[in-house]
């Protein structure tokens, strides 16, 4: 029986991890040159940055996805290091996008979004070909998403497994870690916070502790960005570690603020998934706009501290 839950468990996430891929094919196919053009033009200041990313990673659907194309435009000398924090700010925004829309109950579209997407991949145009991926993962999502709620109460009933909810439950630096290394290893935020949505749904994980993951996840997706910039130069290198610190700076910062940031939530909303996508919203933007007028000063301190490492 553990086994198979498990088992299930795995699938659920492969097929969320396959529904986001599926989806940003199409995505990207749309208009992956047209926002690289976006970014190169419209970023010589942070704030400019800031809302050019924002905008692009809440339609690319991946921060991720934007960092990259940052660290490339970087590393070509098309975009200075220091225009491209105002991008990273503004890509940790947009993503909040995916998490709210995945709070939304959206099964009922599950059949119709596959309908569509079949009928549209099967057709020789390009663009169809791309709306049948986008509508095609985004029914993928959806199913893995209904899937991870109605597993989270079965898992959690396993003594051990519970054992493990209470200590997360009770230890935020737990959650912290957990949502680092999980992200890290699954190379997506937003699979890990659809996780401990479906747990909270169940009442499994409380408030307080998905609001832990998600700042672990925000700490974990920096991976991706770091190893696309490997083998690239040093001011590209440079964008990477900046990710990494932006993020790290506002996890410290808002780690004893969670209690204030679960009240606000939950004066929002009484839907778990909602409290979670919205603490998560609350989070990011509140780090970039705090950030954004110093963007400057970050960007020599990145510099400064990283001279000989990069």
């Amino acid at each position: 029986m553990v086994k198979e839950l498990f088992s299930l468990l795995a699938v659920f996430i492969a097929l969320f991890l396959f529904g986001m891929v599926v989806m940003r094919a199409g995505l990207f196919q749309l208009g992956q040159a047209r926002f690289q053009e976006f970014l190169h033009r419209l970023t010589n200041s942070a704030w400019k940055g800031m809302i050019v990313g924002a905008i692009a990673t809440a339609i690319l659907q991946s921060s991720s996805a934007i960092i990259i194309m940052t660290v490339g435009l970087v590393a070509t000398g098309l975009l200075a290091f220091r225009h491209s924090i105002g991008i990273i700010l503004g890509a940790n925004i947009g993503t909040t996008m995916t998490t709210e829309l995945l709070a939304l109950d959206l099964s009922m579209f599950i059949i119709p979004l596959l309908l569509i997407g079949l009928i549209a991949l099967l057709m020789p145009s390009t663009k169809a070909y791309s709306l049948g991926c986008l509508s095609f993962g985004l029914a993928c999502i959806f199913i893995a998403m209904d899937g991870l709620e109605k597993l989270a109460y079965p898992l959690a009933s396993i003594p051990s497994v519970h054992s493990f909810f209470d200590l997360t439950n009770e230890h935020q630096l737990l959650g912290v870690g957990i949502g680092t290394i999980l992200t890290a290893i699954i190379q997506s935020s937003t699979a890990t916070t659809a996780i401990a949505m479906g747990f909270m749904t169940d009442h499994v994980l409380n408030l307080q502790a998905g609001i832990a993951i998600m700042l672990g996840a925000n700490i974990g997706t920096c991976i991706t960005a770091y190893l696309a910039s490997i083998g690239s130069g040093r001011s590209a290198k440079l964008v990477a570690y900046a990710n990494i610190w932006l993020n790290v700076f506002g996890v410290l910062l808002f780690i004893p603020l969670i209690g204030w940031l679960s009240s606000v939530a939950i004066s929002l909303t009484s839907s778990p998934m909602m409290q979670l996508a919205h603490a998560s919203l609350i989070f990011n933007v509140v780090c970039s706009f705090l950030m954004l007028p110093v963007a400057t000063y970050f960007a020599r301190f990145v510099e400064w501290l990283h001279v000989e490492k990069a």
